[in-house]
């Protein structure tokens, strides 16, 4: 037990240490399904996952999707028809979409499933939406700082629409995911808390 906290001790000082050179990039996740979809969740079996991952002023976006409707109700060929983030929102509600529009660039079109990954400069007016900008101050890094900030306040989803559910046909709320030093320090507390509870036995 004792070698055990040493170790953990040691991965947190060695963690901060590291922070002090170069942050971690920041992470966000979202799972998506029609369930999630507002304000009319819908009955769609598509699924999917978001990651997006942002590091100084460069944000990587990434999504695998699969499932989603063939058909729309009148029996034409459904399919992708755009993907963005909306901000600002939480995951009971509905917003605007901050990234470019239609969709994001080269994300897959006319498919049920797919995937994409593309890197954003976040300090580029051609990241986010003309309207998004305008919102926050009319500036780019206005735009930038409220999305961010959005994004760590878990205030923002990732949405892709198709021709059956044009409004949307399956979202996910993006959640920040803990840096690594955060989980180290968090385990040595709890390894702590572990030792003082033995020592008292």
């Amino acid at each position: 037990m004792k070698r055990m906290v040493g170790i953990l001790v040691f991965l947190a000082a060695f963690a901060a240490l590291s922070g002090v050179a170069k942050a971690d990039p920041l992470v966000f996740t979202a799972t998506l399904s029609g369930l999630n979809e507002r304000p009319q969740p819908n009955n769609s079996l598509g699924t999917g996952t978001a990651v997006v991952t942002v590091d100084g002023n460069l944000m990587t976006v990434t999504a695998n999707f699969s499932g989603l409707v063939s058909t729309t109700a009148n029996g034409s060929p459904s399919g992708t028809t755009a993907a963005h983030i909306h901000c600002c929102a939480p995951a009971t509600g509905a917003a605007g979409v901050a990234t470019a529009l239609p969709t994001f660039p080269g994300f897959p079109s006319g498919v049920t499933s797919g995937t994409y990954t593309n890197t954003f400069d976040l300090t580029l007016a051609s990241t986010y939406n003309a309207n998004f900008i305008n919102a926050n101050g009319g500036t780019v890094e206005g735009a930038r700082i409220a999305f961010l900030n959005a994004l760590q306040a878990g205030q923002t989803y990732f949405n892709i629409h198709s021709n059956a559910f044009p409004g949307g046909e399956i979202r996910g709320q993006l959640q920040p995911v803990p840096e690594p030093a955060t989980l180290i320090l968090l385990g040595t507390g709890l390894a702590g808390a572990a030792m003082r509870l033995r020592k008292k036995r």
